[in-house]
């Protein structure tokens, strides 16, 4: 299973906003999109994809099913409708977006109701978002690891979440990093800019190339041409051993999602 490197996200981008932003990045080249169905936009993400003109074959769409969906009974259902808002037969990966809060589901049950889509043709992987070790171990117990493209968590110079990425790779589970650029507090780092200028770069390069170099996927969003062009550069910038040295030492376990009521236990 290959999750693409590079890609954009659409959270917290909706209606024209979004529309924008999807059409724009694709007309700059991207081919790989990040929605979810708690982002309420998955719709207009469709008609920015239908108007962009690019094949759906070349595209690689991922979304999300939220808690309220979870259930064997429920699954489905709603990955059909965010499929007819996604104006699409399939999706390339759909992932459990956070697990279900204090386990009133059980991973075992939303990892085999995804198995299931999978094996119906309405995704063509699966994965989990959100999910500390012990979540990741149940959905490894239930659906095996070979069947669980990645694990999506935030991850950042200053949240490297080094224990659940140990874990992951020990387990072949690839990574995807959101929130990499730290809702833009890692742009303001001095170690960051100073490698920045080094390379002839932006911090944001600088970042999102730290993190493909490590081997997760990056999906960051944005509404600017100009900082979606930008962005997608990175995947051409090779930073040396030093710089991932001093990226790395800025880990301070600086945790910027973890909702009320929805975080699980992070480790």
């Amino acid at each position: 299973m290959i999750i693409p490197a590079f890609g954009l996200g659409t959270f917290r981008l909706q209606d024209d906003v979004v529309i924008h932003s999807v059409k724009t990045a694709l007309e700059l080249g991207y081919r790989t999109i990040d929605t979810a169905q708690i982002y309420e936009n998955e719709a207009a993400v469709g008609q920015a994809i239908t108007e962009s003109g690019v094949a759906r074959g070349d595209l690689f769409v991922t979304t999300k099913i939220w808690i309220e969906n979870l259930s064997a009974e429920k699954l489905i259902p709603s990955l059909e409708e965010s499929l007819a808002k996604l104006r699409t037969d399939y999706v390339d990966l759909t992932l459990i977006h956070w697990p279900s809060p204090e386990g009133a589901l059980s991973v075992k049950e939303s990892m085999l109701a995804l198995m299931a889509a999978k094996e119906a043709g309405l995704t063509r992987q699966i994965g989990i978002s959100n999910f500390p070790i012990a979540l990741m171990q149940e959905a490894i117990d239930a659906v095996g690891a070979e069947n669980i493209a990645t694990n999506q968590i935030e991850l950042h110079p200053f949240l490297q979440n080094r224990q659940v990425v140990e874990f992951a790779q020990k387990n072949d589970l690839h990574i995807t990093s959101y929130m990499t650029l730290a809702y833009g507090d890692a742009l303001k780092d001095q170690v960051i800019n100073a490698i920045a200028q080094k390379h002839k770069a932006t911090p944001a390069q600088v970042v999102l190339a730290w993190a493909m170099t490590l081997g997760y996927a990056v999906i960051p969003s944005s509404t600017k041409r100009e900082n979606l062009a930008s962005n997608m550069a990175a995947v051409d910038l090779q930073l040396d051993d030093q710089d991932m040295a001093n990226i790395a030492a800025l880990d301070r376990q600086q945790r910027l999602v973890s909702p009320e009521g929805l975080a699980p236990n992070w480790d």
